[in-house]
């Protein structure tokens, strides 16, 4: 069973800004793309952090009131003021930036999204050039898959490979990610493993073990047919 990797689904005609650009030429670069966040990278394409309309506008926010306007935000953080008083990338952007790798998984990056609270991730080498960035909709692309591919993976990987099952133990039908398995196993305690391990295929959405049957059960002492 093969997991696609960040590499596969990552883009990587990434726009990206140096640590000099100026607030205006970053404005610029993320209005032209239609981005709202770009890598902030050195002169050997190592990234440095990230720079998002949110520590742009951070600047907007912050500014000197002058009189009968509302004041400058208040409680904010020295550094978020030091920030908002930055001219170029090196010092505006967020440091340092989260990174995920090509080789990573779609669970492993959307696990490190979940626990950032974040909705992209920067992609570098071992040498922390930037080589790409993925997205949340990059990962959910994975959920496109075929059905048909979904299926050979499960009876020919999963099934065959993993557990070395005969190809007609289990009937496999999958509609639209929805796995549904049929067939008679010879042990009770072989369900949740084969349930977890077609679940971890890519693009599965559910998996459906209601017509297992199984002729012992080994899961409780003495064993019994089903």
């Amino acid at each position: 069973m093969r997991h696609r990797t960040i590499g596969e689904l990552m883009t990587r005609k990434v726009v990206s800004v140096r640590g000099d650009a100026p607030f205006k030429e970053i404005t610029r670069t993320l209005t032209q793309h239609q981005v709202t966040a770009v890598p902030v990278v050195d002169g050997g394409g190592r990234v440095l952090g990230v720079v998002s309309e949110g520590d742009l506008l951070r600047k907007t926010a912050d500014q000197a009131a002058t009189p009968g306007d509302l004041p400058a935000v208040p409680f904010v953080e020295a550094w978020e003021r030091a920030k908002a008083e930055g001219t170029r990338a090196e010092e505006l952007m967020s440091a340092p930036a989260v990174c995920a790798r090509p080789e990573w998984t779609v669970a492993e990056a959307a696990r490190l999204m979940e626990v950032q609270g974040i909705k992209r991730l920067v992609v570098v080498d071992d040498e922390e050039r930037l080589v790409g960035i993925v997205s949340r909709r990059d990962l959910l692309g994975i959920f496109l898959r075929q059905d048909d591919d979904i299926r050979r993976e499960i009876v020919e990987d999963v099934l065959g490979d993993t557990l070395r099952l005969e190809p007609t133990a289990l009937d496999v039908e999958v509609h639209d990610g929805r796995v549904e398995l049929s067939g008679r196993l010879p042990f009770r305690g072989m369900i949740p493993a084969i349930e977890r391990m077609c679940a971890m295929v890519d693009g599965v959405v559910s998996v459906s073990r209601t017509r297992l049957v199984y002729d012992f059960d080994d899961t409780k002492r003495g064993g019994g047919r089903s």
